[in-house]
C-alpha cells in the first residue's frame, strides 16, 4: 500500500511540473509573439489565457485521478 502511495503522489508531482513547464512555454511565446506585433496582443493574450486555462483544467484532472487512485 505504501508503494500505491509513493507512485499517486510522484504521479501527481509529475503532472504540476508538466502543467509549469507548459504555461511557461506558453507565456514565453506569447510575449515574443507580443514583441514581434504589437498590435495583436490582444488576441494573442486572450489565446494564451485560454490555453493556460486548458492546461490547468487538465492538469487538475490528472491530480485528482492520481489521488483516486488510492
Amino acid at each position: 500500500m505504501e508503494l500505491a502511495k509513493m507512485a499517486a503522489a510522484i504521479g501527481a508531482a509529475l503532472c504540476v511540473f508538466a502543467a509549469a513547464w507548459g504555461i511557461g512555454k506558453i507565456g514565453k511565446s506569447a510575449m515574443e509573439a507580443i514583441a514581434r506585433q504589437p498590435e495583436s496582443a490582444g488576441n494573442i493574450r486572450t489565446s494564451m489565457i485560454i490555453v493556460a486555462a486548458l492546461i490547468e483544467g487538465v492538469s487538475l484532472f490528472a491530480v485528482v485521478v492520481c489521488f483516486m487512485a488510492l
